[in-house]
């Protein structure tokens, strides 16, 4: 419950054993308001990995960062995970297009992200207070095309500008097609 409930609801919640509860609570409440907040991604049928994301009104915890507010055009990615064996296999990528793609059909014109300085390497969350926030790593970020635009020593706030990143994709879907043009085996005549 790092990201969906404030500290004194979530110590509560610990306290009385409802985490599960308020957990499916508050992921009823977003999709009957809003929609989907999330994508999964699968590798053979068994889940590789996945991301959530919210307008920051859905994340009373986002208002706690020094790096807050995020802009009022944006949604919140509030947190992601690519199983260690699919790491390196550009699931972190697909599932933030994926999650652009989405965000795009309805009408958001970017993401915004709290990245973590810690635990670069590994991708490990950041303990801040006595919360654990799942928090993506500020390099993930900026590898599938996040900017930082609000500087911090630990926790950055970072956007991704949907319209410039569907120009990148448009520009390299053209770029592709005629790659795979120029290789395509023409038809003989006469076969």
């Amino acid at each position: 419950m790092a990201w969906e409930l404030d500290p004194a609801a979530s110590r509560r919640a610990a306290r009385a054993g409802d985490l599960e509860f308020e957990k499916e609570a508050w992921l009823s409440g977003v999709l009957l308001e809003w929609g989907s907040c999330g994508r999964i991604a699968y590798a053979d049928d068994a889940s590789a990995g996945f991301v959530t994301y919210v307008p920051p009104m859905y994340s009373p915890r986002a208002s706690r960062f020094p790096t807050s507010p995020v802009a009022a055009d944006a949604v919140l990615l509030m947190t992601g995970w690519v199983m260690p064996e699919h790491r390196g296999g550009g699931f972190a990528r697909m599932l933030v297009q994926g999650a652009a793609k989405d965000l795009t059909r309805r009408g958001v014109r970017a993401i915004e992200a709290f990245g973590t300085m810690s635990g670069q390497q590994d991708g490990t969350a950041l303990d801040a207070e006595e919360d654990h926030l799942c928090m993506l790593p500020v390099d993930l970020l900026l590898a599938v095309g996040f900017k930082t635009v609000r500087p911090h020593r630990v926790t950055p706030r970072l956007r991704l500008d949907l319209r410039t990143a569907l120009s990148w994709r448009e520009d390299v879907e053209q770029a592709l097609e005629r790659i795979l043009g120029t290789v395509r085996v023409p038809v003989l005549a006469g076969t």
